[in-house]
């Protein structure tokens, strides 16, 4: 399976302006800019995709894990904040709280780590990953 997007530049780095596109189309010449990547202006930027991609990867993977281990999740909660300092990613921090009956605490933990450690994008990502978790 291969997945693709792209991105458009027009422009100096700080004075330009861009546009990202996915395959699927879910994102069709979305804006991006020096002002939403380094500011708050709008549009998007590669590090919001990166934690978009992050949240969904680690979230589906858990869900995975967790219907493995015979219980059904009612639901899950995931929010990555990746850090972007001195040009680099240097951490993606994710929050998880879930609603899974039955199952325990101990056993949600395990869980949530082999999730981290395991989905595709944790193993993309050359960062250090925090986690917190919420069970109940």
């Amino acid at each position: 399976m291969k997945r693709s997007a792209s991105a458009n530049w027009q422009g100096t780095g700080k004075e330009g302006k861009g546009t990202l596109t996915t395959q699927t189309g879910v994102l069709n010449h979305t804006p991006y800019s020096y002002s939403s990547r380094f500011e708050e202006g709008t549009g998007t930027n590669p590090e919001e995709l990166v934690a978009a991609a992050h949240a969904g990867c680690f979230t589906m993977k858990l869900s995975f894990l967790i219907s493995g281990a015979g219980f059904t999740p009612e639901n899950i909660d995931t929010k990555a904040t990746v850090t972007l300092e001195n040009g680099a990613v240097t951490s993606s921090h994710l929050v998880v709280s879930a609603a899974v009956p039955g199952l325990d605490k101990s056993k949600f933990n395990e869980l949530v780590e082999d999730a981290k450690a395991n989905c595709p994008i944790s193993k993309l990502l050359n960062t250090s990953i925090t986690l917190e978790s919420n069970f109940g």
